[in-house]
């Protein structure tokens, strides 16, 4: 971390940039770190034993209905609407004789569901009697291991067998946790041909392809938990595999793709309405207060940055029209290539334009890297705007805003889509790893567990009549619940869980929850969270006003 010195952008990318996009690409790290290996199969043991049957409320399956007769999901903005009522399939009771929750304590259990007699066996493709198959890719590239591994250091602390074994932790959890009607969920890692860094960049369509013929067609597959790209995503849901990973894709994208399309990033629909919704009632026609001595006495005047692909610039298109509705459009709208060989250069162009440009205010709709070389690039050229986060890719994480320059991230606020931070050995994966092993799991071990939670949620909804349709039926269903990643919810439109924010800034020398380190990101009024629509117009409520 830079505290108050402007440090060269390698050396703060040998300290952090390893895990840092180890969390963000999530199973496409997974992917680049795994070497090359033939079609492994895991069985994650266990399964939920069939509970007493009990009295509940109706119901699952092809017959789902909303725990919440209006069918919203709790406290998540989103319009979780139900299906059809109908009788509860055989065998299956909602509500328990001990417990409401299926899993005691846990801020998102769903209802507890008790289940007994047969489940119909094989209810859809890579669905048997008593497994469901998952596929999660593997991919050796050695050009991006080797990228990583000169700017990452030591900090790299998951091997490919850490990232492996968490997984398989990880399924064995929810297939002791969760109701599964009989069924238990099947790891089968898999070599694949394509290229996570190409594809991320929109490319490899060809090899992205062949991969989900290998999914559908050879694995027969029921879900893909290791869809983190666009092109590698949309052809899973081509061949009707459930995918789950594609980040901040917009919400007509998912809804197109449905109900095979899911991720644990916020839909960018979201994202953009949010940010907007922000822009206009906390920063519109106000002095840019917080920005350096140049700027803090004029009115706001706004620019937006984001990556150049154009299913994201489709999202910017629409947080501009609602801004500028708002009566606040950016001044400027600045695009940026999702390329790290190029980024400090990049970075020069784009901070001497906004300088130009007499921007008082940025935000930035950015992958975590990019902020690193923007902020030294401003330190360089002395230009101290204000910098509105976004709450994309993980820059909303303590972890992350240390990487940035700290004389110009003291100027840092806007929102999370998280919740507040845990350390890593008191978060919600680290907890469930232990349950089922006593060693230590992969460091992206909260961001494995929270993609399976989804997964395992709609199982868990579906019934035992298992198929695509009924998963999403089930998910719909779900009545939501709020803790370390917000609060979720799944409607239609809604196929990504967390759909409100909170308010937060950058402190420079507040310790890290996360790491114990200095740099934190704090909320003027913990726990408080808005959804769509519900924020006061009003000054921003941060750096302790």
């Amino acid at each position: 971390m830079n505290n108050g010195t402007t440090a060269p952008v390698t050396s703060r990318l040998l300290r952090g940039y390893g895990p840092l996009l180890a969390a963000v690409v999530v199973f496409a790290l997974m992917a680049a770190f795994v070497p090359t290996v033939d079609r492994e199969v895991v069985t994650a043991a266990g399964g939920l034993a069939a509970g007493e049957e009990g009295g509940g409320t109706d119901v699952l399956g092809d017959s789902v209905a909303s725990a919440g007769e209006g069918g919203t999901a709790a406290g998540a903005g989103g319009s979780g609407t139900a299906g059809r009522r109908g009788a509860l399939p055989p065998g299956v009771r909602t509500g328990c004789p001990d417990r409401d929750q299926q899993v005691t304590g846990d801020p998102y259990s769903p209802p507890c569901i008790n289940f007994s007699g047969n489940n119909g066996g094989t209810t859809s493709k890579g669905v048997t009697g008593d497994k469901i198959i998952v596929a999660a890719r593997v991919l050796n590239e050695p050009g991006f291991q080797q990228a990583l591994a000169d700017v990452a250091g030591a900090q790299i602390t998951d091997t490919p067998e850490d990232i492996k074994r968490t997984l398989v932790a990880i399924t064995d959890y929810f297939n002791k946790k969760f109701q599964f009607y009989g069924r238990k969920l099947e790891i089968h890692f898999y070599d694949g041909k394509g290229s996570s860094t190409t594809e991320l960049l929109g490319g490899g369509q060809e090899e992205a392809q062949a991969d989900a013929v290998t999914v559908a067609e050879e694995i027969k597959a029921f879900a893909d938990i290791s869809a983190a790209t666009a092109p590698y995503h949309d052809e899973l849901t081509r061949r009707k595999v459930v995918a789950f990973g594609a980040p901040y894709m917009s919400r007509e994208w998912m809804t197109e793709r449905r109900p095979y399309s899911w991720s644990i990033a916020t839909d960018c629909s979201i994202v953009t309405e949010s940010v907007a919704e922000f822009g206009v009632k906390r920063l519109a026609g106000r002095k840019a207060e917080f920005a350096g001595a140049a700027y803090r006495d004029k009115e706001r005047r706004s620019a937006v940055i984001a990556p150049e692909n154009p299913w994201y610039q489709e999202c910017v298109d629409a947080g501009v029209r609602i801004a500028t509705a708002g009566g606040n459009p950016p001044a400027e709208r600045i695009k940026y290539k999702l390329d790290l060989g190029s980024m400090s250069n990049q970075a020069t162009n784009v901070i001497a334009k906004l300088k130009s440009a007499g921007i008082t205010t940025v935000t930035c709709g950015c992958d975590p890297v990019f902020p690193i070389f923007l902020s030294q690039k401003a330190q360089e050229q002395g230009y101290e705007p204000e910098w509105i986060v976004t709450g994309t890719a993980l820059t909303d994480q303590d972890i992350v805003g240390q990487l940035y320059d700290q004389n110009q991230w003291k100027r840092a606020f806007g929102i999370s889509y998280l919740g507040s931070p845990q350390p890593v050995r008191a978060s919600d994966g680290y907890f469930a790893y232990k349950q089922v092993r006593s060693d230590e799991p992969a460091f992206i071990v909260e961001i494995i567990y929270y993609q399976m939670y989804m997964l395992a949620l709609g199982v868990h909804m579906a019934g035992p009549t298992l198929t695509p349709e009924n998963f999403e039926k089930g998910m719909f269903a779900y009545p939501g619940g709020s803790g370390r990643v917000g609060t979720w919810g799944f409607g239609p439109g809604h196929y990504t869980p967390t759909q409100d924010f909170r308010e937060i800034w950058w402190n420079p020398e507040a310790i890290s929850q996360q790491n114990g380190e200095k740099g934190a990101y704090i909320e003027n009024e913990p726990g408080r969270r808005w959804k769509p629509g519900t924020l006061p117009d009003s000054d921003p409520r941060v750096f302790g006003r």
